[in-house]
């Protein structure tokens, strides 16, 4: 599969910024002849079946047809090599299980992206044949290293009080400026964080992202309502409503729905 004149690289996610990001990393590679993109698993199949990409980048949850989907599609001889990208590490090893190349775990740096595009060369390439087996476990190791340590508690400033309150009591959180606002039953803390930095360090499982500004504690949403555009209203159990929006939709996954 791979190309004697260089390298063909299809980047699979229905963000665009997402998508943009790796073919900025991509760039310099004098070894890449092609990029391709792709916005859903259907065209990714698509893409696939026509160009025979040497590598793929393939976001797992997309709508309708997902990584895995695209996978199940293709008979395993016209499989690329594949790099999983994701925001959820529960998917690792299913990954590892369809002989992903790597796996790379949103948000990651330029170094994180340069060790999984070397590897996925050498797997081109054909020089870790042999070491295939030994090489995913490694992998899997890895990503159990390097899992975001996940918060259990925070220390919030109230009066001259500090309190330490577990996470698990947080309604919702919501960004102003270069603080976060933590909405705790009738309480409201705030902690100087930006929304990005506060939802690494909570568990994806109880938490989601549900717009630029909002994250939300599942536990807490009593229902969905759709609006308009794709958006949805989220009304919590204690009758406050707020907003997902329609770029933050594959949240709704973790609702349920899709």
């Amino acid at each position: 599969m791979s190309n004697a004149a260089g390298l063909k690289v299809l980047i699979v996610d229905d963000e665009r910024p997402a998508r943009q990001k790796l073919r900025r990393l991509l760039g310099s590679d004098t070894e890449v002849v092609a990029i391709y993109e792709a916005a859903d698993g259907v065209a990714a199949i698509e893409t696939i079946r026509n160009e025979a990409p040497d590598v793929v980048f393939l976001d797992v949850q997309m709508p309708g047809v997902d990584g895995f989907g695209v996978v199940d599609a293709l008979p395993p001889d016209a499989l690329p090599h594949l790099v999983f990208v994701t925001a959820f590490d529960t998917y690792a090893v299913r990954a590892f299980d369809m002989h992903a190349v790597d796996y790379l775990l949103k948000p990651y740096d330029a170094e994180r992206f340069e060790r999984a595009w070397a590897r996925a060369k050498e797997t081109v390439a054909g020089r870790l044949v042999g070491e295939e087996r030994d090489r995913l476990r490694r992998l899997v190791e890895d990503a159990e290293a390097s899992r975001p340590q996940r918060a259990e508690r925070i220390l919030v400033e109230s009066g001259e009080r500090v309190l330490l309150i577990s996470v698990d009591r947080i309604d919702r959180i919501e960004s102003v400026r270069n603080y976060v606002r933590l909405k705790v039953g009738p309480d409201v803390y705030r902690v100087r964080a930006t929304l990005t930095q506060f939802e690494r360090r909570l568990d994806p499982v109880k938490f989601v992202r549900i717009s630029r500004s909002q994250i939300v504690n599942l536990d807490r949403v009593a229902e969905l309502r759709p609006w308009s555009h794709g958006d949805y209203v989220v009304v919590m159990r204690d009758g406050s409503q707020t907003r997902l929006s329609r770029r933050y939709r594959d949240g709704l996954d973790r609702f349920g729905l899709s």
